[in-house]
């Protein structure tokens, strides 16, 4: 009787494992299934769905189920008429396609993949160009968006959507992506506990990467290049910024990085190069800037009011037209332990540190920021003058807005990587 019982068993428990085993099916354009919602249609949860090569002119592709799809070598051509896929399933992989022609809508903001509602999902290896927005979540969480390339052709911001955007999405992992020519790279809002690691956002019309009302983020070995601004924090705290490159961000109002109302976040181990300006401050307390080096920025840091209780120290500033711009008259922030290219002190007791301290601000600075046209004036003798007055006799600046320990020598950030 048990032999018989476990014999039962076992052919129960084979028959409903085999049939609960995933299936592939096949789109192609010589098969009898040539359209992926069709597949779809077809297909049971956690089926996999292969894309042959070709051509697919098809807009708005639900997936309701786990499904993986996975294309090979195919086309998706949106034909300018609407979104692309639209995901309301968890547990969705969508993988190597390329997607064109996405539609451009102001009142429905067309994606060429919206994931809605969803959670433990792969989007990856696509190529997107063309595009109204590129990867569009909602409202959707522990996720990942990895590898994947988006090529818009924004001209304004006005009429262009972002290449990646997060909407009260948490737990969201994006890495190793490239975008490049859209409003912004990157923009994410009220997300929460999101990883951006090793992206590339370059000549995107407003921001490379843009932040609003979100906490608890960190940003990681990405590259900001060329675009109207690299990266915007806005009403955000607890954020994280470390071993990025913010380089060739220039325009009246561009920036490597923007804070405004920024707390408790820490902004270590970056570049900023060639930028006019690489960190712009306001309102902004208790952020922490540690070994970064600015290099050849028109203003290093501009401080522009309210800003307290930050610590500025052991940083490299190297050939900035200007490295600090203080609005304000009260300074609570520590610029302690920094090397300063133009810093004219001396070291007696040979230990690494100035014994004059420094003072980074340069009365000629607020005269640029209030007038820039007078920027042709820098390496005059007349502003050599009025600079070296404000240092030994400080009227504009708050007189404890010093580098008491000034380095001699650059700092190596090797160490802190």
């Amino acid at each position: 009787m048990k032999t018989i019982f476990k014999n039962f068993l076992f052919l129960f428990l084979l028959i409903h494992g085999f049939c609960g085993m995933a299936k592939t099916i096949t789109v192609s354009e010589k098969s009898s299934i040539k359209t992926i919602k069709k597949a779809i249609e077809l297909a049971q949860k956690n089926d996999i769905i292969i894309v042959e090569s070709g051509t697919y002119k098809e807009v708005d592709i639900l997936i309701d189920k786990p499904l993986t799809i996975k294309a090979n070598k195919a086309i998706i051509d949106g034909d300018n008429k609407g979104e692309i896929f639209v995901v309301k399933a968890d547990d969705v992989t969508i993988e190597g396609f390329k997607i064109i022609n996405v539609g451009t809508s102001y009142i429905k903001d067309y994606a060429a993949i919206r994931i809605r509602e969803s959670q433990n999902f792969t989007i990856k290896n696509n190529i997107i160009t063309d595009l109204f927005f590129g990867i569009y979540l909602e409202k959707s969480k522990n996720g990942r968006i990895l590898n994947n390339k988006i090529y818009g052709k924004a001209k304004n911001e006005f009429n262009s959507g972002n290449g990646i955007q997060l909407w009260y999405s948490n737990n969201i992992e994006i890495k190793n992506n490239y975008v490049e020519k859209v409003r912004d790279g990157i923009y994410l809002e009220f997300s929460n506990y999101c990883t951006i690691d090793n992206n590339i956002s370059k000549n995107n019309v407003r921001y490379g990467l843009h932040f609003m009302f979100s906490n608890h983020d960190t940003v990681t070995n990405c590259s900001y290049i060329k675009n109207g601004a690299g990266v915007a924090i806005m009403f955000s705290k607890f954020m994280t910024m470390t071993n990025n490159t913010f380089s060739h961000n220039w325009g009246a109002a561009a920036y490597g990085v923007l804070l405004k109302e920024v707390n408790d976040t820490q902004i270590n181990c970056n570049i900023f190069e060639n930028n006019t300006t690489a960190i712009n401050i306001e309102g902004s307390n208790r952020v922490e800037y540690l070994h970064n080096d600015f290099i050849s920025n028109g203003w290093a840091i501009n401080s522009r009011g309210a800003n307290y209780q930050n610590i500025i120290n052991n940083n490299n500033f190297l050939n900035n037209s200007f490295d600090l711009l203080y609005q304000g008259q009260l300074n609570q922030n520590n610029f302690d332990g920094n090397y300063w290219s133009n810093y004219s002190g001396y070291d007696l007791d040979k230990d690494g540190i100035g014994d004059v301290p420094h003072r980074p601000i340069k009365l000629f600075s607020y005269v640029v920021n209030k007038t820039p046209e007078s920027i042709i004036f820098l390496r005059s003798l007349f502003v050599d003058i009025i600079d070296f007055s404000e240092k030994v006799s400080p009227v504009f600046t708050p007189d404890n807005l010093v580098d008491s320990k000034p380095f001699i020598k650059q700092i190596n950030h090797d160490n802190y990587k």
